[in-house]
């Protein structure tokens, strides 16, 4: 049997920006052909992208470094100066309260004095409507004996006395009180100045902390901005570098293949024929490949013996997508590459359909085979290739040792 080879199509020597447009999605199964070779070129070109991203990005980190700074200089101003105004607001509440107490205070005392000016007018009053007062002529007629006499004399003489004392205590209160009031409403005013001050110092550190805080998410943005450039460059590198790897490797295999007129005589059948039917059909055989092409998309490492959805190891991949694609337990298990092998038709690679398997020998002896894909038509195939590369969409010459046919589910 001769194979039909068909060699890597090369990428041509286009802008960068196709190149990392193709590079960085994936398109669907048809538009595939070979592994894409970029050229040295393009990968020093994307090399020098990724430097100047990363400069770009350094330059950036050192603004928002130094604006950070400030920034946190500012808080500590802007602390301090809230410390200091909530402190007058506590000295200004004391103030108040003094002020307030002694108003009340020159109040009650004005009150008593009036209190007491009023009883003493009333006294003379009445000492008038008898007439010349207490000691008169009508005092000692109407008296009721000379003791009696006495006793009038002696009581208003001292009621006057103590009216007086008590006036006198009043007013001089009174007066301490308004003193003591006009104090207070200075202390007052003088602690309201300088609370308005630090209010208004205050304000000035909160707007420059609010500025600088704007001006601090500006450059963050711009990071940030900067870093995913620079991790898309990055990337974009990395994916041409590999990419050029693998097309070079591919070329290498596919040329030894093109070398070997006769595959089956490389690795001659050793009696495992394999299954005389199938499990699958055209829809399931769909999936199965539509699974496998979101696992590679989705760049999903290689892990062995794990059979997703996170991780995959080849067999891992090949029984989870047509686990996914509706073959279940006990038509579909988990099984080693080997044993697939031996658990599908034999298919001729020439007849390879998309959906199909792969399976790779060291010898052509199925107790050697080490590596199962899922084949994607045009020459290429969905696998989890290894620890090192992860899952790939890449030449079905691209591992060394492929068995003289495939196996169809």
């Amino acid at each position: 049997m001769k194979l039909s080879i068909h060699k890597p199509r090369l990428l041509p020597a286009v802008a960068l920006v196709a190149v990392v447009s193709l590079a960085a999605t994936f398109t669907s199964p048809s538009a595939f052909a070979k592994t894409p070779k970029p050229t040295q070129a393009q990968i020093d070109a994307a090399k020098a992208e990724e430097a100047a991203k990363a400069a770009a990005a350094n330059a950036a980190q050192q603004k928002l470094n130094q604006a950070t700074q400030t920034l946190n200089q500012l808080i500590a101003v802007a602390n301090a100066a809230t410390a200091k105004y909530v402190a007058a607001q506590k000295a200004l509440a004391i103030a108040t309260s003094q002020a307030n107490a002694a108003a009340l205070h020159a109040q009650q005392t004005a009150a008593a004095v009036s209190a007491a000016n009023t009883t003493i007018g009333k006294m003379a009053a009445n000492a008038y409507k008898m007439g010349s007062g207490f000691g008169d002529l009508n005092s000692v007629l109407n008296a009721q004996g000379p003791q009696d006499l006495v006793d009038r004399l002696s009581t208003l003489n001292n009621l006057g006395k103590g009216d007086s004392v008590t006036l006198a205590r009043y007013q001089a209160a009174e007066a301490a009180a308004r003193a003591a009031k006009l104090e207070a409403d200075r202390t007052k005013a003088v602690q309201q100045a300088a609370t308005d001050k630090v209010a208004a110092t205050k304000k000035i550190a909160d707007d420059a902390k609010a500025a600088q805080q704007k001006e601090v998410d500006r450059l963050k943005a711009i990071q940030n901005k900067l870093s995913q450039e620079l991790a898309k460059a990055h990337s974009i590198r990395l994916t041409l570098e590999q990419q050029r790897q693998l097309a070079i490797l591919e070329e290498a295999n596919s040329a030894i293949a093109a070398q070997t007129p006769g595959q089956s005589k490389v690795w001659p059948d050793r009696g495992f024929t394999g299954r005389n039917s199938i499990r699958s059909t055209d829809a399931i055989r769909a999936a199965a490949v539509a699974y496998a092409i979101k696992q590679v998309q989705a760049r999903k490492p290689y892990v062995w013996g794990a059979q997703g959805p996170s991780a995959f190891d080849c067999s891992g991949l090949v029984y989870a997508a047509y686990k996914a694609a509706g073959l279940g337990y006990p038509a579909w298990s988990r099984l080693n590459a080997a044993l697939y092998f031996v658990d599908t038709k034999r298919v001729p690679l020439s007849q390879l359909i998309p959906g199909d398997l792969l399976f790779y020998s060291y010898d052509g002896t199925v107790q050697n085979i080490h590596h199962i894909t899922i084949y994607g038509g045009d020459g290429m195939m969905w696998e989890a290739n290894g620890k090192n590369t992860g899952l790939l969409h890449t030449s079905i010459y691209s591992v060394k040792g492929l068995m003289p046919s495939g196996g169809r589910v």
